[in-house]
């Protein structure tokens, strides 16, 4: 069966391999290979602000995802060790300059956790941060995992959530959980692995 999307994502950040991903980029792109278009791609990243103006740079049409999970820096502090280099106004900031290089509206990841980012406050100060960004806020139930204590956020809690951004003028899809009952959803397979392997 033919491969007709990609998303590159998962345990280590995009980013950090820059000139590889762009390279795997081309190469599945390419009419000799794979021949994908490349709004079927997506990368993914933490939030490296310098390589987020680079890739606005490239002039591609590749999608581009932001794993923000937090509304304010003090937050996205305590749940990603990034946020201590690159602020969320920066991160904005360089989504906006893809946004107007590539005519790409941006994918906001949001990982609910219960009693951390769930509050509807957060909804509001979440709405506020993307005024003016063409984005849409993808809401994700977080994948429990042992190696912290990051619970899932209840399901009322998140559809309330996404119900409030979109009532501030957010477009907002909750995504729907897979493989979580058998440890193979995101973040978890990693963690199963190195528990087998220690």
């Amino acid at each position: 069966e033919r491969v007709s999307n990609v998303v590159i994502m998962g345990s280590g950040e995009p980013f950090e391999n820059y000139d590889n991903v762009i390279k795997f980029i081309k190469n599945i792109t390419n009419p000799n290979g794979l021949n994908i278009g490349q709004r079927h791609i997506s990368v993914s990243t933490c939030g490296l602000v310098d390589k987020i103006y680079k890739f606005a740079d490239e002039k591609t049409q590749v999608n581009l995802a932001i794993s923000l999970h937090a509304s304010n820096d003090d937050i996205r502090k305590q749940i990603m060790p990034i946020a201590k280099k690159y602020s969320i106004n920066e991160i904005i900031e360089a989504c906006k300059y893809y946004v107007k290089v590539s005519n790409r509206r941006v994918n906001i990841e949001y990982s609910m956790m219960k009693d951390i980012n769930d509050d509807l406050k957060y909804a509001r100060e979440l709405a506020h941060v993307l005024k003016g960004l063409l984005c849409y806020v993808n809401l994700i139930p977080v994948n429990e995992i042992a190696e912290n204590d990051y619970k899932k956020a209840n399901m009322s809690v998140v559809n309330n959530f996404a119900r409030e951004l979109d009532k501030c003028g957010i477009q907002t899809t909750v995504r729907r959980e897979l493989g979580a009952d058998i440890d193979a959803a995101c973040g978890q397979l990693r963690n199963k692995q190195m528990g087998e392997n220690k």
